[in-house]
């Protein structure tokens, strides 16, 4: 059975993240979407809120399981008897540091492959940030984002 990790913050998930995992299954038997711990950043949903969020999203798709991390994700991989990561692009500006992370993560474990997906043209210039940015300010990101998504948005801008 071939399995894949598709790691990210989901803050929040995105149809961009959706298509991915869409794509990733046409690779993988399985794919875990793998939510990482990172302290650094300051999300807009909790740790807790965006696992919600994929379970009744991605985790209702077959073969699909929403999983959480911490530490490393080469790790994190191998403990899940995961070949490959899935990393998303939409641009040539992801490319650089995607690279960087692919590179480190093979010198880490040589036997984890990193994937690279290109979403379809329609989600190429998605990306959560944008995303929460145009809830922030009131505009519509129901055709950019799930239902269940666009609601939690709007009730965390009090809409």
């Amino acid at each position: 059975m071939s399995r894949a990790i598709y790691p990210g913050s989901f803050d929040p998930i995105t149809n961009g993240h959706l298509d991915v995992i869409g794509r990733a299954l046409k690779l993988f038997d399985d794919v875990i979407v793998a939510v990482a711990h990172n302290d650094e950043k300051q999300p807009l949903f909790s740790l807790e809120e965006r696992l919600d969020l994929l379970r009744e999203t991605a985790g209702k798709i077959d073969n699909v399981r929403v999983a959480e991390f911490e530490g490393l994700l080469v790790e994190f991989a191998r403990a899940e008897g995961a070949g490959a990561v899935i990393r998303g692009l939409r641009a040539v500006s992801d490319f650089e540091f995607e690279f960087q992370m692919a590179l480190m993560n093979r010198k880490l474990e040589a036997s984890v492959e990193t994937i690279f997906l290109m979403p379809t043209e329609e989600y190429t210039y998605l990306s959560s940030r944008i995303v929460k940015e145009i809830a922030r300010l009131g505009g519509d990101v129901s055709a950019f984002v799930p239902a269940c998504v666009a609601k939690a948005l709007n009730r965390k801008f009090n809409r």
